[in-house]
């Protein structure tokens, strides 16, 4: 197994480059739901599994404003497009997810922004998951009627 060279691992860790675009990639996660996201120069596209992002979270405008919040906290709205592949959970799960990885993946461009995404909370991963449901209950924590007889 070749040895990883100071440049090898300098060229690893720099954010990754297509063909035609240089684009930054960071992962988000929340309940169930995990994002992949890529944030390219653009014009302020927003493209969720090949759908917009008000295609696609067509049931309400907060998901979109959600997802957007680090995006407009940095002024970088209109000169960022964002790539997303998310999978799992709801919709809420699913945008909170997207809203982690989009601020993720701003601190990779530059690490100046970490301190006001950090400030507003868009860089604390919220560790809430849905608990498993335990033998001899009916969920999590209920448990069955109590019949003394």
């Amino acid at each position: 197994m070749p040895e990883k060279t100071p440049e090898k691992v300098a060229a690893e860790s720099t954010p990754k480059a297509t063909a035609k675009n240089h684009y930054y990639r960071a992962i988000g996660r929340r309940k169930q739901s995990v994002a992949v996201v890529k944030l390219f120069k653009g014009k302020g596209d927003i493209t969720i599994n090949t759908k917009s992002a008000i295609d696609y979270f067509s049931a309400t405008e907060t998901y979109v404003h959600n997802i957007k919040a680090p995006l407009d906290l940095l002024s970088k709205s209109k000169e960022m497009d964002v790539v997303v592949k998310v999978d799992g959970g709801g919709l809420r799960g699913q945008s909170d997810a997207i809203r982690l990885g989009i601020a993720r993946a701003l601190v990779e461009m530059s690490e100046d922004f970490r301190t006001s995404l950090k400030k507003h909370g868009y860089l604390t991963r919220d560790p809430r998951k849905k608990e498993r449901k335990k033998p001899g209950l009916r969920k999590a924590r209920k448990a069955p009627q109590f019949s003394k007889r």
